[in-house]
């Protein structure tokens, strides 16, 4: 707190109490709510569920604006820095001889139930709305004191002793803690015939006296409702038939829509009680939805200005005239292809006229021949050579060239004794004798000392001369095929043609 100045004491708690702040850092006023509660760890504060609430429901402009959270390890001391307001409801209406108008009224409750909405539609309610926990400055309503809310999703039963008396809803009077987030919105019914009428609507001095007071406006409660409340309270209660008084009776200058959201929002039942989102769309708030949509859309006319001249133009660039449209169709097209179809901006450009330029000649692409080719037995295909294929089917123009390569025969290699024998005229031939280790990789590679070394192209088990057998000495299963012309990527011995 060394960068807060503390100017004077707003209010006290139970469990806290309200500064006004100043910083010191830019002279800002703030409002400071000092915990009471004395906390060990940085985890014990985050778990906090105002912090939380806080944190999860801001920005809004009808919820308070927490700005810091500062903790003090050694002191265990916790504040929430908060924006400043000007009063809260309860100082607004106290002491007031006249209420206030009924345009304020309005402008008032439904900030209220927007702030509500935006609350029950992030998972939070409130359990303590009531006069003093809803701030104003300059016509601005928020709300604060998240103090006691809940989860929306939390599991049931909850505190029995919740929300302020006189704010306080059947359902949590006459349950053990069985009730909903429409608690809130009976809560902000009974506010909202205090600030129109300037007094409470039920006043009970404890909880049987409450009660009595609901049912002396209201009534008491259909069979259905009672039925529905004793499943959830350990021990039986019944109320003697009375018809209750009505709201309208004790004011008059309230309008006949005012009436009819205020009835709604006191509703015994909470299944029939309405929710913030139905409470919005009343009829009561259309004055302030048409205001709401007016300044909407003068912030969309603020932040993209609309530019008249330009969408002229683009207008003209896009829609042609009725005349041009004549005059297109009166021309008839150079172009001996059909025009494409399309919008009337689309137009054909002409062809272009080149002047000394060749044409080229159209050469036919030789034809293909298919890969798989039946066997001699006509039965199964026998899968060739694409370099292969089509060797013996010579065209006009192959027929009358002449052939630039010489035609040679590859010999024939003999296997003896697990190794290869090349029989050449004029040198005996080299063989492996049979159970004879085969050269490692690094024998293969021993140049001075008479190791092998391999060479591309050659077996290592082969010699130099083995690359030239004579072709009468082939083995059976390795008969070259008659290739046309030879390829680096054949795998097999390869002649040229």
């Amino acid at each position: 707190m060394k960068n807060y100045k503390a100017i004077v004491k707003i209010g006290e708690g139970t469990f806290s109490e309200v500064m006004k702040m100043q910083s010191l850092r830019d002279g800002s006023y703030y409002a400071c709510k000092q915990m009471k509660q004395h906390f060990e760890s940085i985890e014990q504060v985050n778990s906090l569920r105002e912090i939380q609430a806080l944190r999860r429901l801001n920005p809004h402009p009808n919820i308070l604006m927490l700005h810091e959270v500062v903790f003090d390890r050694k002191s265990g001391s916790l504040a929430l820095i908060c924006e400043l307001m000007d009063m809260n409801i309860y100082e607004l209406i106290r002491g007031r001889r006249h209420p206030l108008s009924e345009k304020k009224i309005m402008h008032y409750m439904y900030q209220l139930c927007k702030s509500l909405d935006h609350m029950h539609r992030s998972g939070i309610f409130h359990r303590d709305v009531k006069p003093e926990n809803i701030l104003i400055k300059q016509d601005v309503l928020k709300l604060g004191d998240f103090g006691s809310c809940r989860s929306v999703y939390s599991k049931q039963p909850y505190t029995e002793y919740i929300s302020t008396r006189w704010y306080r809803a059947p359902e949590c009077l006459l349950t053990d803690g069985f009730y909903t987030y429409k608690m809130d919105l009976w809560s902000a019914g009974c506010v909202f015939y205090e600030i129109a009428s300037l007094q409470p609507l039920f006043p009970g001095a404890n909880e049987l006296d409450q009660i009595s007071k609901i049912h002396d406006v209201i009534g008491t409660p259909a069979e259905k409702t009672l039925t529905k409340f004793k499943q959830s309270r350990a021990m039986s209660f019944d109320f003697p038939f009375k018809k209750g008084s009505g709201i309208p009776q004790l004011t008059a200058s309230l309008s006949s829509q005012c009436l009819s959201l205020l009835h709604a929002m006191v509703a015994y039942d909470p299944d029939e009680r309405i929710t913030a989102h139905q409470a919005l769309q009343h009829p009561y708030f259309q004055e302030q939805r048409a205001a709401e949509k007016q300044a909407l859309a003068s912030l969309r006319k603020a932040f993209f200005p609309e530019h008249p001249v330009a969408s002229e133009l683009l207008s003209n660039s896009w829609h042609t005239s009725e005349e041009d449209r004549k005059q297109k169709q009166s021309l008839k097209p150079e172009e001996d292809h059909p025009k494409r179809p399309g919008p009337a901006y689309l137009m054909e450009l002409p062809r272009l006229k080149l002047s000394g330029v060749t044409k080229l000649p159209l050469y036919s692409s030789p034809a293909l021949h298919s890969v798989f080719s039946p066997g001699a037995d006509r039965k199964a295909p026998v899968l060739r050579h694409p370099k292969c294929v089509g060797a013996n089917q010579k065209t006009d123009a192959q027929k009358d060239s002449k052939p630039s390569l010489k035609q040679c025969r590859l010999p024939t290699i003999e296997r003896k004794g697990g190794g290869y024998r090349a029989a050449h005229a004029g040198s005996p031939a080299r063989s492996t004798r049979p159970g004879a280790a085969r050269p490692g990789p690094a024998d293969r590679h021993q140049a001075s000392d008479g190791g092998l070394r391999e060479r591309p192209g050659v077996s290592p088990s082969q010699s130099p001369e083995t690359t030239a057998p004579q072709a009468s000495q082939r083995p059976p299963g390795l008969e070259p095929p008659a290739c046309s012309a030879w390829h680096p990527e054949s795998t097999g011995p390869v002649c040229s043609s």
